[in-house]
């Protein structure tokens, strides 16, 4: 009795150092499983729509496989033909090995190895000439695999690194590249074939070698026949499948923005939930794309919508295309001058502190700001306008003056605090200056975009959200308040009244359209043009241009980017918006008039203003003359005295003789002057 015990103590001990050494050598050589964690990640639009992968290592697609994404049948199907007690062994089966002997000595040759899924999967990770010896460390391998893992993850590990032929491993990348579609559902002709290719990769692919596929996938068809997973004549129809003559290209949407995700997938995430929506996406790149083509072969354009509630980017198109110049570029996130796109800004920060209001009287003339005198688009001057006529007319002096009001330092102090990286053009301008409110500093669209959805949700500014994940927590997160509610609806408001593009009925005048709040902005030499738009719970940002900043003669924003911008709206097709309030015109009485403007009564002297400096074209008769604008009633022009005629329209048009100084004088129907000394000069 006593030897019993004692050899079953020793025997216990034996087992139980077995068990330590056994661990010990697992911990110091576990298996390697970085070739499993590094596969392809792919960006997935919001409904699950597959936009772009990226290959690892030596330009190879692997991407991970989701059981749940496979079709449940090709699954069984790989495991009755693969690894029929797959559920059953630890990693090693001693049946099917001993089969597998069994057959080679009948055979006198190699006829099946016996490996199960598990050792395949660590072959895979782990790839060794095929010998004995690695026949074994593939056992031990595949015993560590089991030990780790549950048999749905080793599973989900085999049909990630098994091989499909050239550069691609795993399912998914097979399904995609030879037939078009994701594994979620596939036909018994695919599936056979899915389920051959692995075992002779290079020998059976379709596209080089159709024959040996063909021959390989009846063998798997007849094999599923007899395990009667399907019915001889599904076998048949099966084995008349086509097969694929070449690899479908992965899709590319959204090629720079995807791509962009895709690198910064979180480890372990290989599959990133976009909030971009493929179908959209996919009706917008062609716009952009033809856009482009028409406005010359060195032009680019992007787009950019996004959804206000959640500030999720729903479509996000960097250029026009890979093929044309600068095509690789994302000019999304490219630092360009948005022009006078950041005028509405001005205006809600100087309603919200108070310094104006929509229908206070701004001052349009010529006006020199220490040193710097910005003039309209057009050249012309409208004297005494409002606010909301100054922004719906996008007029750059009454901007100019009231960035001046407001600073330009705590201007861009809020924009920056909102979230917006403005960049100035030269490094040594150490403070922001008056051209700010003209596109002076440089802005990424992207911010352009971050900005106008803020002023779209009462003034609470959001960073843009491009995941799923990141739009949840956008839609109840806290934002940062760039004004209050009541600024930002009255600019937008405003904005809602702007001149419509040609061949476009205006907002006001469409019935069951959604109103469209938008801002157009042309950066200095014509580089970029830049349209934005709020419009049914969506932000609208578009650019046209040239990738390499060049200059683009007659490219406006409202001429360029502005009829773009329409035809995503027409896209979007938005839900019409309930009415909105409208507001009493007038001004409090204390923001009749900005701070410091002159209303004097009298005629007013618009143009030249006195004191100016006027470079001319050309002198005398023949030249195209200077067009004089002034306010009043029954106005009479005179220049040193003598009067001055107009033309068939009522146009007063001086003709200098020769340059110098000169007096204007206008008088108004109650002879009231103003008077203006000028200096004419020659270009």
């Amino acid at each position: 009795m006593n030897g019993f015990v004692r050899g079953l103590t020793l025997g216990l001990i034996a087992v139980l150092a077995v068990e330590v050494l056994l661990f010990g050598l697992d911990t110091v050589l576990p298996p390697d499983l970085g070739k499993a964690q590094r596969s392809s990640p792919v960006v997935l639009d919001r409904g699950g729509a597959w936009l772009r992968a990226l290959p690892v290592e030596h330009g190879r697609w692997r991407i991970r496989d989701d059981l749940d994404r496979t079709d449940p049948v090709f699954v069984q199907r790989v495991l009755a033909v693969e690894d029929a007690r797959f559920g059953l062994h630890p990693g090693v089966d001693p049946v099917s090995i001993l089969r597998a002997a069994a057959g080679d000595l009948v055979h006198r040759r190699i006829t099946s190895g016996g490996s199960t899924l598990t050792m395949q999967a660590a072959r895979r990770l782990e790839p060794r000439p095929r010998t004995l010896a690695a026949k074994a460390f593939q056992a031990v391998r595949a015993v560590q695999l089991e030990a780790r893992y549950s048999k749905r993850q080793i599973l989900a590990l085999y049909l990630t690194l098994a091989p499909y032929g050239g550069s691609l491993e795993g399912v998914r990348a097979a399904s995609l590249a030879w037939f078009g579609h994701e594994p979620s559902s596939l036909t018994d002709g695919e599936q056979a074939l899915l389920i051959a290719l692995p075992q002779s990769p290079e020998a059976r692919r379709p596209d080089r070698h159709p024959e040996a596929a063909r021959h390989a996938r009846a063998q798997v068809l007849r094999k599923l026949v007899r395990l009667r997973m399907i019915t001889p004549e599904a076998a048949a129809n099966a084995d008349a499948e086509p097969l694929p003559r070449a690899r479908n290209p992965f899709p590319g949407l959204a090629w720079q923005v995807s791509g962009e995700l895709a690198r910064h997938a979180p480890p372990g995430q290989p599959t990133v939930m976009s909030t971009l929506d493929a179908v959209l996406q996919r009706r917008l790149e062609p716009l952009a794309a033809a856009m482009a083509e028409k406005q010359g072969e060195a032009s680019s354009a992007a787009i950019l919508v996004v959804d206000v509630k959640t500030r999720a980017v729903r479509a996000a198109v960097a250029s026009a295309g890979l093929g044309r110049p600068g095509g690789w570029m994302d000019m999304t996130r490219a630092l360009r001058s948005p022009g006078s796109a950041l005028k509405p800004f001005i205006y809600a920060m100087a309603f919200d502190q108070g310094l104006a209001a929509p229908d206070t009287t701004l001052k349009d003339a010529p006006t020199r700001f220490d040193g710097y005198a910005p003039e309209n688009f057009d050249r012309s001057f409208h004297d005494q306008v409002t606010a909301r006529e100054a922004l719906a007319n996008s007029l750059n002096v009454p901007a100019v003056a009231t960035l001046a009001k407001l600073g330009p330092e705590a201007f861009e102090a809020r924009l920056t605090a909102a979230g917006a990286r403005l960049v100035r053009p030269r490094t040594g301008l150490t403070d922001p200056g008056l051209a700010l409110a003209l596109g002076g500093e440089g802005i990424t669209l992207r911010d352009v975009a971050m900005l106008y959805a803020a002023l779209a949700d009462d003034g609470l500014a959001k960073p843009l959200a491009w995941t799923e994940a990141d739009a949840a927590r956008r839609e109840h997160g806290d934002g940062v308040r760039l004004v209050r509610p009541e600024a930002a609806q009255q600019v937008v408001d405003i904005l809602r009244e702007s001149p419509a593009p040609p061949g476009r009925a205006p907002s006001a005048l469409v019935a069951d359209g959604a109103k469209v709040a938008f801002k157009t902005g042309t950066s200095y030499g014509f580089r970029d043009a830049v349209a934005a738009a709020i419009v049914g719970g969506y932000v609208v940002v578009v650019w046209t241009g040239r990738p390499d900043g060049g200059a683009r003669p007659g490219m406006t924003g409202r001429e360029a980017a502005l009829p773009l911008l329409f035809d995503v709206v027409d896209i979007l097709h938005p839900a019409p918006e309930a009415a909105h309030v409208i507001a009493p015109k007038g001004a409090p009485g204390g923001l009749q008039v900005l701070a410091g403007e002159d209303a004097a009564p009298g005629p007013r002297l618009v143009f030249p203003p006195d004191g100016a400096r006027v470079e001319a074209d050309s002198l005398g008769p023949g030249a195209r003359g200077l067009a004089l604008a002034a306010r009043g009633e029954g106005l009479r022009w005179y220049v040193e005295g003598r009067p001055l005629a107009t033309d068939a329209a009522g146009q007063a048009v001086w003709k200098p003789d020769a340059p110098g100084f000169y007096r204007l004088e206008v008088t108004d129907a109650e002879g009231r002057r103003a008077r203006a000394r000028v200096r004419i000069t020659v270009h």
